[in-house]
């Protein structure tokens, strides 16, 4: 049986994964005291003595505002941890699956951005994220690099949907950015993804993956951050959220400052893993259906 070592597990893309890879093996998950991302010795050791034939990390400094002044701490985890899992698994035979950003692109494109277009992040996340790819490529000849965007989930931290839930529920009004696009991603959907392309795996031997490379992951369609924030208020209102919200306001990015610049389109296109999973994403609107049901039976 294969041992899938599986680290980030308490986040929004970890829960889920721990729960869809069981039918591939043996799950270890592991959280931040388990194994510090900022400790090349903890890695290491942790790795070592797990002897997994799978990474899956799925773990990762992710508050990007925060990462313009923890430049060092953000680049520990996003870019050197993912490199000694690199290291680590090229050095005992084992595949590393990382869960990469749409922020590793600067957004001045305005058609869908393929794996092999050119990157060039504008904040200090993206940075350390595409030096974590970088890392892995150099260092891991059996990897797979996952790119995706706008995640949002029951589980883990505070969130997007999360975020305007809470929002809806307190103030008349809010105002979220209406020109900055992408698409909105469910967590499990994501999870999902990650396990049928290590499904397909399966009857390879593990030296040899075929699948080795970069691809791009997201529910299909595009959205503003606006459009996502009325197609919550809509869901919430058919399945009883509480609600004050009145009117949701459109702005632009310079009326709402913050430390880190974000792209102003970061849509991923999907048709390389589309046609390797032999099926297309379902529409974001869909996957945000489907969380807000499933967070309702959690809250209300």
């Amino acid at each position: 049986m294969r041992r899938i070592l599986l680290t980030g597990v308490n986040g929004q893309v970890g829960q889920e994964l721990q729960r869809t890879l069981l039918p591939l093996g043996e799950v270890i998950g592991i959280d931040r005291k388990t194994m510090d991302l900022a400790s090349s010795t903890s890695i290491r050791q942790v790795i070592g003595e797990v002897k997994p034939n799978l990474i899956v990390n799925a773990a990762a400094y992710t508050a990007v505002d925060k990462a313009e002044t923890e430049t060092e701490l953000a680049n520990s985890i996003n870019a050197v941890a993912p490199t000694m899992m690199a290291e680590e698994a090229e050095r005992t035979g084992a595949t590393l699956i990382h869960i990469s950003t749409d922020y590793v692109f600067d957004g001045r494109k305005n058609t869908p951005y393929t794996e092999q277009d050119a990157t060039n992040p504008i904040c200090v996340y993206g940075q350390s994220k595409l030096a974590g790819e970088e890392g892995i490529r150099l260092h891991s000849d059996r990897h797979i690099i996952l790119r995706t965007a706008w995640v949002y989930g029951t589980h883990g931290k505070s969130n997007f949907v999360k975020t305007m839930l809470r929002l809806f529920a307190e103030r008349d009004e809010v105002r979220v950015v209406a020109d900055q696009v992408g698409t909105p991603t469910w967590a499990s959907d994501i999870a999902q993804a990650i396990t049928t392309l290590l499904s397909q795996l399966s009857q390879e031997p593990l030296s040899s993956v075929p699948l080795t490379g970069t691809y791009h992951f997201t529910n299909s369609g595009i959205a503003s951050w606006y459009d996502f924030a009325v197609a919550i208020l809509e869901e919430a209102k058919q399945l009883g959220y509480p609600l004050k919200v009145q009117r949701i306001v459109p702005i632009t990015t310079p009326e709402y400052p913050t430390p880190a610049q974000r792209p102003v389109y970061s849509v991923l296109s999907g048709k390389k893993i589309s046609a390797v999973l032999g099926t297309h994403p379902s529409h974001w609107r869909q996957g945000l259906r489907h969380m807000l049901v499933e967070f309702s039976s959690y809250t209300l």
